[in-house]
């Protein structure tokens, strides 16, 4: 039973074969995030939005810290749970946005995380294990989240 429980939480962490893609796990996983985010996070209400990332850092963590055990890594290209909850983080302020400007998105995340500015590097040594995981993505988000808005309004 806890092999199954293990692997299900690893699972989750890869999002399952996502994060097993060849190149840029990270940018399957924004990918997907976005490519879900009108079926599965836009639909609510924003306090269940905030609900929703509420829960998927606590699971998300969850599921980071049992996959840095089973796969003997800190943070594995292959965790890409940890970029759903940044996607989501940079369409949170929005109401449904068009094709382009989910697009637009997805590209300032993605930039963001890998440019990982001040402080969101640091973050990643603030909690440890899949909690340090998952905050230097909410973090990237939001700073991806301010440069969709400056887009928006151009």
């Amino acid at each position: 039973m806890k092999k199954l429980y293990s692997q299900t939480l690893v699972n989750i962490a890869t999002l399952g074969p996502i994060g097993f893609l060849p190149k840029a796990p990270g940018t399957w996983g924004s990918a997907a995030a976005a490519i879900a985010a009108p079926f599965l996070f836009y639909p609510f209400s924003f306090p269940i939005k905030i609900f929703i990332l509420i829960l998927l850092f606590i699971f998300g963590a969850m599921a980071c810290s049992e996959a840095e055990i089973q796969l003997e890594k800190k943070d594995p290209g292959c965790v890409v749970i940890d970029e759903v909850l940044g996607q989501w983080v940079t369409f949170l302020p929005f109401g449904l946005m068009t094709g382009w400007q989910l697009i637009a998105g997805f590209i300032f995340f993605r930039i963001f995380d890998i440019l990982k500015p001040w402080p969101v590097r640091q973050s990643e040594n603030w909690l440890k294990s899949g909690w340090g995981v998952m905050i230097d993505d909410l973090l990237a988000g939001v700073y991806a989240a301010a440069a969709l808005w400056l887009f928006r309004m151009i």
